[in-house]
């Protein structure tokens, strides 16, 4: 049967996510370091709040607020027996938003890493990231959630292992992985990597790209690193708003929703289909975001030069495909903000 996702994505030539959970949640209050995820359960009015805000700015898809709601990230804070509950009430509320709106709206649940290293560089298993990814997607889907959606992934064991718990699960997904460090993921991913290991996957999602990152510009070039193979996977692009700066004892992003709308059209025309923002983008940007796809006739394939004059240069010279130099090993234990 046809999930409401690949429903959707037959309709339309371009689908709007949503943009920021930790910079949103943040300016409701919430304190550096204290678990997003209590939220669902403690401040559930501040949870709908997030999500209405990305709808009534035009938002197709959102998110849930469960990016660190597995077992390993909550033992953290002494809560990995709440994994399940705290995913579903997530998706509960996501709920309640999407269904007294009169358009389709996607609600997908975010599942976000361990934090773990995967054997046999660290200790995590596959079989123990399925079983942690897999209680984590049983309660997303008890929750109501149209599609999975594992993101900011680092390693491509860990993004089998989500693979294989969602089909436990019996339920569609969508995954991305954070390319920042020069045009790798911190595991050395590229994205021709990327590319080519969804379609070898028992399990392939149903689109798959890139999130967060260093700049608008590199994941623009991510975006076509994915295009370049000719598969015709539809592509995700959830960019940061700008480039983080620390202000005042905060860190504030400086993408402006003006540069945010030019990204989204840069975005479609280099082939995305699912565009959206990450850390710093707010329901202004993606207004902003909304108003240019639809007021913006698609256009080519930017070449890198129109993309690095309208939102500035890349951090490293290239995208990391064909580089020779040894691959990072470091593991990316970022939360989405």
């Amino acid at each position: 049967m046809t999930s409401p996702l690949e429903a959707l994505l037959d309709q339309r030539d371009w689908l709007l996510a949503d943009g920021a959970t930790g910079t949103n949640l943040f300016n409701m209050g919430l304190g550096a370091g204290d678990p997003p995820e209590f939220w669902n359960t403690e401040k559930p009015d501040n949870i709908l709040k997030l999500y209405q805000g990305s709808v009534d700015a035009g938002s197709d898809l959102f998110l849930t607020n469960s990016f660190g709601g597995n077992a390993a990230r909550l033992k953290l804070h002494n809560a990995q027996n709440r994994a399940r509950e705290l995913s579903r009430v997530s998706a509960e509320l996501g709920r309640e938003v999407a269904d007294k709106t009169d358009r389709t709206i996607i609600v997908a649940g975010s599942v976000g890493p361990t934090g773990e290293i995967m054997a046999p560089m660290g200790s995590l298993t596959h079989e123990l990231a399925v079983e942690i990814f897999h209680e984590q997607a049983e309660g997303l889907k008890e929750g109501g959630v149209d599609v999975l959606w594992v993101e900011t992934i680092s390693a491509p064991e860990e993004y089998a292992a989500a693979a294989e718990a969602f089909a436990l699960a019996d339920m569609p997904w969508c995954g991305t992985m954070s390319f920042d460090t020069a045009g790798r993921t911190m595991m050395g991913v590229t994205s021709a990597d990327l590319a080519a290991f969804v379609e070898k996957l028992p399990n392939p999602p149903l689109a798959y790209g890139a999130n967060c990152g260093v700049g608008a510009s590199d994941l623009l070039r991510t975006v076509q690193g994915f295009t370049a193979g000719g598969s015709e996977r539809p592509i995700i692009a959830k960019g940061n708003a700008g480039i983080p700066k620390y202000h005042d004892g905060h860190i504030h992003y400086d993408g402006t929703p003006e540069l945010m709308g030019e990204y989204a059209v840069l975005a479609r025309n280099s082939g995305a289909k699912i565009i959206g923002g990450c850390c710093g983008t707010m329901p202004e940007h993606l207004r902003a975001m909304r108003e240019a796809l639809e007021n913006t006739p698609k256009g080519s394939k930017p070449a890198l030069e129109e993309i690095t004059a309208k939102m500035g240069a890349f951090s490293s010279a290239t995208d990391g495909t064909g580089d020779n130099e040894a691959a990072p090993t470091r593991q990316n234990r970022r939360r989405r903000t």
